[in-house]
């Protein structure tokens, strides 16, 4: 099996005693490629750092909602810079959380909106997270026709699933689909067409069954392929090479 986990965070304060270990292993459990999500420009600076020192792994720069509040102008100027490196495929993560609030809503809006102006004017996709703010979050996307992007973690309906397929985004699915509640995110998954399905663990959290309360890494990605695989009626090793195949198209990653 050959897994492509599609949002990570090896840059956490989580992994500062093992980073290193962690990932020189992860070749030999079949994680083939990663791409590490920036969340504001110290984060977005190592996953840079990750991505150069690692040849299977990739990074993702950008301000993330919770840290909006934060952002200054040449911020805007850096992330360009950084988006101009090679080892950097996309604008990350980026959109609105209105579950936290830990930024006043009109400034998450203010900076959604800047990124996603940046990724037009740069041709570059998006990682989006939302929280509790699908409406406002889909207003922007619709506002910017020519950005696409995934929504990681997925948590929204299936009528917004196919309205972001259709225009031509990916949803990315967790370890909560191995979660018992975990009803809406199947669904959407059965729903919506096979080449805009990406699998990713946002490492360290949001471990899956049977991990639950463990630290997260791309190893356990597997139990998240495998419901998958049974969800849709394929094998874990199809799963595996369908996403994959996904995410190096939407991250533009040839072999």
């Amino acid at each position: 099996m050959e897994i492509f986990d599609s949002h990570a965070h090896y840059d956490d304060g989580r992994f500062d005693k093992d980073r290193d270990t962690v990932l020189g292993g992860l070749r030999a459990a079949g994680i083939n490629w990663i791409c590490n999500i920036g969340s504001d420009l110290p984060s977005s600076r190592k996953s840079t750092a990750l991505a150069e020192q690692f040849s299977f792994v990739w990074a993702a720069v950008g301000i993330h909602p919770h840290n909006a509040a934060d952002a200054v102008p040449q911020d805007y100027d850096e992330l360009r810079a950084l988006l101009a490196r090679p080892r950097v495929v996309a604008l990350g993560e980026i959109g609105l959380d209105y579950h936290y609030d830990f930024s006043p809503r009109m400034i998450q809006l203010e900076v959604f909106a800047r990124q996603m102006e940046l990724a037009r004017k740069l041709s570059v996709p998006v990682v989006i997270h939302e929280r509790e703010a699908s409406r406002d979050c889909m207003d922007v996307v619709r506002q910017y026709p020519e950005v696409s992007g995934v929504f990681h973690c997925y948590s929204g309906s299936v009528e917004t699933a196919r309205e972001l397929v259709e225009r031509g985004w990916y949803l990315g699915f967790t370890g909560v689909i191995t979660f018992e509640n975990a009803h809406r995110p199947l669904e959407v998954l059965r729903s919506i067409p096979h080449d805009r399905i990406l699998v990713e663990t946002d490492c360290p959290y949001l471990t899956p069954v049977p991990h639950r309360g463990e630290r997260n890494d791309s190893r356990m990605l597997r139990f998240t392929v495998a419901k998958a695989a049974e969800t849709l009626g394929m094998t874990p090793d199809e799963l595996a090479a369908l996403t994959a195949e996904n995410a190096k198209r939407f991250y533009r990653i040839g072999d």
